[in-house]
């Protein structure tokens, strides 16, 4: 009795074995080990990864990283600074400048009369400072230093943002005016004569684009005598 209780236990833990270890199957598949490894999909291409490559899968191409870049070629067209026509006699200028009115340019466009050739008078002035609050600035100093008698030049010339401390007839009164300056601390003042006003005009315009610079090239074209090129 006892040798059969044996050798039926023993028979009962071979089977639970031959089970556990996939020689058997399973009761719903039915399969063996070796058959599902040979059911397999791809197999050939799994890959061992780390559990740090694990937490951080590689992002797809053409994601939200992709998408969120900006198109090459697509940025905006920077605006030109300035550009200038010119020269237009007064009956030219009108006519040319009837035409600009169908652009709506605003403050974009301005009007210059062109220097002559021969000099008019003298101009004592602190050079162009660049800006308003620059030329304000260099005001302050100059009141500190008791200069009342000046001009903050704001037209659209050259001149813009220069200061003017005097205008004479004669080189030799502006340099006496210099000199006096000089005494009082102002370090940065100049003499330039300044050239009697022609018959001559030019217009500017600026935040100029491709658009508009077609646009003004071609009312240009209807005035030969005139020339485009590059302001300040």
């Amino acid at each position: 009795m006892l040798k059969f209780i044996f050798w039926s236990l023993l028979a009962v833990n071979a089977a639970l074995f031959a089970y556990g270890q996939g020689y058997l199957g399973h009761f719903s598949g039915n399969e063996r080990e070796p058959a599902r490894l040979l059911n397999q999909l791809n197999a050939n291409q799994l890959t061992i990864v780390s559990a740090e490559r694990a937490g951080h899968p590689p992002a797809a191409a053409g994601g939200a990283d992709a998408a969120s870049a900006p198109a090459e070629g697509k940025a905006a067209a920077q605006p030109l600074a300035c550009v200038e026509i010119g020269s237009f006699v007064i009956a030219d200028a009108r006519r040319f400048e009837a035409r600009l009115a169908a652009l709506e340019l605003g403050d974009r466009q301005s009007r210059r009369n062109l220097p002559g050739t021969e000099i008019s008078s003298y101009i004592v002035h602190i050079p162009p400072l660049g800006s308003k609050e620059a030329a304000d600035k260099k005001a302050a100093e100059l009141r500190g230093l008791g200069v009342t008698n000046y001009f903050i030049m704001s037209d659209n010339t050259p001149m813009r943002w220069a200061i003017s401390l005097g205008v004479f007839k004669s080189e030799s009164a502006a340099q006496n005016q210099l000199a006096a300056l000089v005494k009082q601390g102002v370090r940065s003042a100049r003499v330039t004569p300044r050239m009697s006003g022609s018959k001559l005009l030019a217009f500017q315009f600026r935040d100029v684009d491709a658009e508009l610079q077609a646009n003004l090239e071609k009312i240009r074209a209807d005035f030969p005598n005139t020339q485009t090129h590059g302001c300040r």
